[in-house]
């Protein structure tokens, strides 16, 4: 399986969101998945990418060739696809992944996280989405869902769709397994 990683292109100003970083991408690799991610050599992106290689983990990247240099495209994953636009490298991204998670990250974390959510709500999509809360760093958000719940634009089943764990074995144990059974029930809205 493949896991899509969406993550900061800056690594944040504590070290535990690196060591996070890394450890979530030695994992993956480490349980003979491969990391899917926007393909960057800088912030928690190209951390994950060099902790799963390291590993000995498949890495694709997926970068738009206007930020080829901006974000210093890696170059030594075991695949990079140069796409035209963001709209695109989303696109491939969720086409090439088995399941996604968020770690933290800024405006574009959330604008891909957000996207595959509502991808998910208006089912066109049925793999597990989660979020790695390193130190509670996605707690406002987390909050900002369940006000959106109380307040009747989200219901309680979509809700749902975005579990969160503080530790990365834990968030793939679960992502994983929900994709292995067949009885995806984080999807069923």
């Amino acid at each position: 399986m493949r896991v899509c990683v969406f993550c900061g292109s800056r690594e944040g100003d504590r070290p535990l969101y690196r060591d996070a970083a890394a450890e979530l991408g030695t994992l993956i690799a480490r349980a003979g998945h491969g990391v899917v991610y926007g393909g960057g050599n800088i912030g928690l992106m190209g951390i994950i990418a060099d902790a799963a290689l390291a590993a000995g983990g498949e890495v694709i990247g997926v970068i738009p060739r206007h930020l080829l240099d901006r974000e210093v495209a890696h170059g030594d994953l075991s695949t990079l696809h140069v796409v035209g636009s963001m709209h695109e490298r989303k696109a491939l991204m969720a086409e090439l992944a088995d399941v996604f998670v968020a770690a933290p990250g800024g405006f574009g974390t959330l604008d891909e996280l957000c996207e595959i959510l509502t991808w998910a709500q208006l089912g066109l999509h049925r793999k597990p989405c989660g979020l790695l809360n390193t130190a509670g760093y996605f707690d406002p958000l987390l909050a900002m869902f369940d006000h959106a719940v109380r307040e009747g634009f989200l219901s309680a089943a979509h809700r749902q769709l975005m579990p969160s764990e503080q530790h990365a074995q834990r968030l793939l144990d679960r992502l994983l397994s929900a994709v292995v059974s067949g009885e995806n029930s984080l999807h069923e809205a």
